[in-house]
C-alpha cells in the first residue's frame, strides 16, 4: 500500500512550477505543493581578498609577575 510523506522543501530562487517539475521529472509522483512562507535574502556580501586582511597579531604576552612586597 502507498504511503503518503510530507517534506519540507527550501529553495532559493524557484517558482513553485519548476519545484514541481524537477520533482515530477525524476519519478516523484506530487500530490500537491503549497508555499508556505516567503521572505527576501540579503544579498551575500563579497569575499574578502587576501590583501585586505588584517595583519597577524602578536602572540598574546604572559602576565608580568606581581612586584613583591617587602
Amino acid at each position: 500500500m502507498p504511503t503518503q510523506i510530507n517534506y519540507v522543501l527550501k529553495v532559493k530562487d524557484a517558482k513553485l512550477s519548476a519545484v514541481k517539475k524537477a520533482l515530477t521529472d525524476a519519478g516523484i509522483d506530487v500530490v500537491s505543493l503549497v508555499e508556505v512562507h516567503k521572505e527576501e535574502m540579503a544579498a551575500p556580501a563579497p569575499p574578502a581578498s587576501p590583501s585586505a586582511a588584517a595583519p597577524p597579531t602578536a602572540p598574546p604576552t604572559a602576565p608580568s609577575a606581581p612586584p613583591s612586597a617587602g
